[in-house]
């Protein structure tokens, strides 16, 4: 089987519109954060729109970091996150020196389950941040409702939901502090790598432009563009590293501009699963309530009590057939450092390990052709029918 016959996970589109901007932007001089990135933050802010502020970051984990950095979070402090996530979310947490609390997950949507957060809220709870997993929003009426009952913070790890919309709303424009989106590669548009922070609120935006430089109180991008002597700065805190390339904008920018198309061939594939695998002993991902909008970052299926063979026999079987799989995610109560430092058992996440033991991700991009997504199901059929 050559390479060109192989239909993987994931693959990122990228037309010759972000070719063409990143030659410009390396023929320009400025090749870190400069005009591209705060074009790219304008136009990502309006996009959103409701008067938010988008921040350019070079990764979702770097700035679901400054968002808690900006809450002052630290240690002595724990942050609710979902045990059904990446470990980009959990580990932001201990840069703080905080503890990261881990909880169940909803058995039809594979979110945060709301009753867990409730149950694990105790007097150091400081954030609650759920995350919107494959795309899918939280049930976040009642995050914020609780949130708000108790004093709490709301951090949104958006890495699958743009554009995701909630009861009418995009996500990036509801009541929480803030918002982090990721472009990482096989997320619904790219930069390479990079993220964006998106908040309403001035103090918070403020403190994460300022600590995404090295903690330095005036725009590098201002101070090389000025156009009489403007060397003079300020370390005013001991901030990171953490701010993106005008490479990267550039390709942003443009992804930006087609991210409309992008959702739509997204659904068009999504709702193609739903139709033709309806009949075959898997539990099809949960749709978006009314009023809302599912980003397809991923279309995860979990086996059922009927299936012919388990996940792992299936990802083998579609392997074999050249089709890619993954699997979102090992839950974070299984890998050894959060495990064995907060004492996790498999007990304490029954629903989480229902999924794990059923789910795998099936291919989902939008340069899909539909012929590619026909072999998909065909050997979806061939092996479970």
């Amino acid at each position: 089987m050559t390479e060109q016959e192989f239909i993987p996970f994931a693959l990122p589109e990228i037309g010759e519109e972000e070719i063409a901007a990143v030659v410009e932007c390396l023929r320009s001089g400025w090749v870190t954060t400069g005009p591209k990135t705060k074009q790219f933050e304008q136009d990502f802010a309006a996009y959103i729109g409701d008067g938010s502020e988008a921040i350019a970051v070079n990764s979702a984990t770097a700035g679901l970091h400054l968002a808690l950095e900006a809450l002052g979070v630290g240690p002595g402090d724990e942050v609710i996150v979902p045990t059904m996530t990446f470990t980009a979310t959990a580990e932001v947490v201990r840069y703080m020196g905080a503890d990261p609390v881990f909880v169940d997950t909803d058995p039809v949507t594979l979110n945060v389950h709301v009753d867990a957060i409730r149950a694990a809220i105790t007097p150091r709870t400081k954030v609650i941040m759920p995350v919107h997993y494959a795309g899918l929003a939280c049930d976040m009426d009642a995050i914020l409702a609780l949130a708000r009952e108790h004093g709490l913070r709301v951090v949104e790890d958006a890495a699958h939901a743009f554009p995701t919309r909630y009861k009418g709303r995009l996500i990036g424009t509801l009541d929480s502090d803030v918002t982090v989106f990721s472009f990482y590669a096989n997320k619904t548009m790219t930069t390479g790598e990079g993220g964006m922070v998106v908040t309403r609120d001035a103090a918070i935006a403020t403190r994460v432009k300022m600590m995404r430089i090295h903690g330095i109180s005036r725009d590098a991008f201002d101070r090389f563009t000025s156009k009489t002597p403007a060397w003079a700065y300020e370390v005013v805190a001991p901030g990171y590293k953490y701010n993106l390339t005008d490479i990267a904008s550039a390709m942003g920018i443009h992804q930006l501009r087609r991210i409309d198309q992008f959702s739509a061939r997204r659904q068009q594939l999504a709702q193609r699963y739903f139709d033709e695998l309806a009949d075959l002993p898997l539990l099809l991902p949960a749709a978006a309530g009314e009023g809302g909008a599912h980003a397809w970052h991923l279309y995860v299926v979990r086996l059922t009590a009927g299936a012919r063979m388990d996940r792992d026999a299936l990802i083998q079987r579609l392997s074999e057939r050249g089709i890619g799989t993954s699997v979102h995610y090992i839950p974070l109560h299984r890998q050894p450092y959060w495990r064995d430092t907060y004492h996790l058992t498999l007990e304490q996440f029954p629903q989480a390990e229902l999924a794990y033991h059923a789910m795998l991700s099936l291919p989902l991009y939008t340069k899909m052709t539909d012929a590619d997504q026909g072999r998909v199901i065909a050997a979806l059929r061939e092996a479970l029918c």
